[in-house]
């Protein structure tokens, strides 16, 4: 896949964080779950459980001079269905550290609102970021790769999963995705291995969304009412 067949197909990324969390995002930008334990200096027993197991419910963590933070829950995965489907000898563990190193972007609209409609998130409100991709390519295309699949879920039949789940622009086999799914399906995650620090640069719209009725908290001057979840 090239650099301009990504932008000119999914020219706008989405990403669903805890509720309340746009201010700290402006602060210290949108960081992977490693990344953000490192931030609050998380380490030994307390950073594994978090990072290297799979977390049941969202775990909230805390440092001084910081403002509380939450990790959201991986409630879509199971270990039992993880070690069904791993390739290239994975372990769990090695599946939960991939997950953590790296922030997700929705390339598709439709399976953002299907992620806010799920029973896990439905209930609590989320906020949902409506992202540039052009902007965000150009400065982090080093750290960007790509996933034919939604990497953080086991739910119903496991897809496989392993070391080339995950694959730069350059390397994704675009063409043949393409052609099995459709273009608006070639593609289900873009990740950024250790987070954006300059996030709010590519950020057009910020929306808290309740019971899937988003409520405007910042938009970009100029930029189309349409730029939304």
């Amino acid at each position: 896949m090239t650099v301009d067949e990504l932008v000119a197909t999914y020219p706008r990324l989405w990403h669903m964080a805890m509720d309340g969390s746009w201010t700290s995002i402006q602060e210290h930008g949108l960081l992977s779950t490693s990344a953000l334990l490192d931030l609050y200096g998380y380490e030994g027993a307390k950073r594994r459980a978090i990072e290297l197991t799979r977390r049941p419910s969202s775990v909230a963590i805390a440092a001084p001079g910081l403002p509380g933070a939450i990790v959201r829950d991986q409630i879509p995965m199971s270990d039992s269905a993880l070690q069904k489907c791993l390739l290239d000898e994975l372990k769990p563990v090695d599946w939960y550290r991939t997950l953590n190193s790296q922030c997700f972007f929705w390339l598709s609209r439709k399976r953002l609102r299907r992620l806010l409609g799920a029973r896990a998130y439905r209930k609590d409100p989320q906020v949902v970021l409506t992202l540039d991709t052009a902007g965000l390519v150009e400065k982090h295309q080093a750290s960007i790769l790509l996933s034919p699949i939604n990497s953080g879920s086991t739910i119903m039949k496991p897809v496989e999963r392993g070391r080339k789940t995950f694959l730069p622009i350059a390397d994704y086999p675009f063409d043949d995705w393409k052609t099995k799914r459709g273009k608006s399906d070639a593609v289900v995650e873009l990740v950024v291995v250790g987070g954006v620090p300059d996030i709010r640069d590519y950020v057009i719209a910020v929306h808290r969304v309740e019971q899937a009725n988003p409520t405007e908290l910042w938009r970009r001057p100029g930029s189309s009412l349409d730029d939304g979840p």
